[in-house]
């Protein structure tokens, strides 16, 4: 599907038309799902225009459970109104209900609803069935169009919080860049009169190595980096739009990955809040990104 927005996959529309017979009504209604997952509720005279209707949402539609409804509501005609048991048919029915009851003692009489829904008893006129599926279909091109604006708009609210919180991630990333640098100069030179303590017999070099080795386990540059270069595809990705909801959210694992791995190495109390900071709105930003297409 072509586009250039993120489309939710939740969505509603419906579209009804007045016809000489009566009216047909179509509606398309969606929640989140994993994969395309369409079913039908439809009259059995328009069951076979169903694979037309499926195809139609399959073109506009990638992800989401989507349930269709085609309804006919017959009009009531003066001539209906009106209308005699056809003698002849009756007669006819009732001869071969009594051979089948004879024939098998299990067989029940007809009952009069049985006979009043006997197709042409009551010399009903026949649909037009070719002109009510055409109908239908072109319904469908108006509700499917309906449905995808009501996605598009959805979606345009639900990419709009994620970069928010994407904003917001920058700015706890650019809190923590400044500090790091004093972190780790405080951090070594702690580090530097303690190794010295505890180490008394080991030489300057010693030292050096042991320090050069706990600083690079608390030097937190390539999350930092990692973490942006992540937000800048979440941006591209959202703004590239279409069937984005799979990418955004193996990109939030990657996100939360780095956010743990900053946590995780943190030798200040505002890192290890920036990295606190950040898990909460990547959770935010992951409970949008289950409504996205």
């Amino acid at each position: 599907m072509t586009t250039t927005t993120v489309h939710s996959m939740t969505g509603y529309a419906t579209a009804a038309r007045e016809l000489a017979w009566g009216a047909v009504s179509v509606e398309l209604r969606a929640v989140n799902h994993r994969y395309l997952d369409v079913t039908f509720r439809m009259p059995d005279e328009l069951r076979a225009v169903e694979q037309g209707l499926r195809e139609m949402i399959a073109a506009a539609v990638t992800r989401g459970k989507i349930e269709c409804r085609v309804a006919f509501a017959r009009r009531s005609s003066s001539a209906q109104d009106n209308a005699e048991l056809d003698a002849r048919l009756l007669d006819r029915l009732l001869a071969l209900n009594n051979k089948v009851r004879e024939a098998s003692s299990d067989a029940r009489a007809l009952s009069v609803a049985d006979i009043l829904r006997w197709p042409g008893m009551l010399g009903t006129e026949e649909l037009p069935v070719e002109s009510l599926k055409a109908t239908a279909l072109e319904l469908m091109k108006d509700v499917v169009a309906e449905f995808n604006a009501a996605r598009a708009r959805e979606g345009a609210k639900l990419a709009g919080i994620i970069l928010e919180r994407a904003a917001e991630m920058r700015g706890r990333i650019a809190v923590v860049q400044p500090r790091m640098p004093g972190v780790i100069a405080a951090f070594e030179q702690k580090l530097n009169t303690r190794l010295k303590e505890a180490l008394v017999s080991a030489d300057d070099e010693r030292v050096r190595q042991e320090v050069a080795l706990f600083i690079n386990k608390i030097d937190v540059d390539e999350e930092l980096s990692r973490l942006a270069t992540h937000l800048d595809e979440l941006e591209r990705i959202l703004k590239k739009g279409g069937a984005a909801g799979k990418r955004l959210d193996f990109l939030m694992q990657e996100l939360n990955r780095e956010a743990n791995t900053l946590g995780s190495k943190s030798a200040d109390i505002e890192v290890t809040r920036v990295a606190m900071d950040l898990k909460l709105l990547i959770e935010q930003m992951r409970e949008q990104i289950q409504n996205i297409e």
